[in-house]
């Protein structure tokens, strides 16, 4: 399979297969998928909507209570366009919600978190190389410097309200 472009986003049924946790969330069955994904509920830039999408979590900082999350369309996302114009934000992450504000990594920012990725989850990262990458190097820090180039990182961090 051939990686696919940047802001290609999936048809017919791999668009429903990629929707479909968000219905398990919807259905307050969001627990099943574990602390390896969360629910955004981000404000939509034309509409001003509620809108949702699950992400994989990059990474839970329990000290902080953040979580790191990347755009896996690049910068045509449509929830990574609507976090940049009003980058509050609510998460809802197993059983919890919580309020947060969105900010966007620098590129270095992002390879480190990326680096920190392949470490915990070496075959994720390796298929995501694969995905997302033209052609994924042996090196691992050459690919995470990659990535970080091309797909957006962003740290959710909790504003205290509930």
């Amino acid at each position: 399979m051939a990686p696919r472009a940047l802001g290609e986003h999936p048809q017919g049924f791999a668009r429903w297969l990629s929707r479909f946790p968000l219905w398990l969330y919807r259905l307050r069955l969001g627990f099943l998928l574990g602390d390896r994904f969360l629910m955004l509920t981000h404000t939509g830039r034309k509409t001003g909507l509620p809108r949702q999408t699950v992400l994989e979590v990059v990474r839970h900082d329990d000290r902080t209570d953040s979580y790191v999350v990347a755009s896996g369309w690049g910068e045509t996302s449509y929830w990574f366009r609507n976090i940049l114009k009003t980058p509050q934000v609510t998460l809802s992450v197993g059983f919890r919600r919580l309020e947060a504000v969105a900010v966007r990594l620098s590129p270095q920012g992002a390879e480190h978190e990326f680096r920190d990725y392949a470490s915990r989850h070496p075959r994720a990262f390796r298929a995501l190389s694969s995905a997302i990458l033209a052609e994924p190097s042996p090196d691992t820090d050459e690919n995470c410097r990659s990535l970080a180039q091309s797909l957006p990182v962003v740290v959710l961090q909790p504003t205290g309200k509930r």
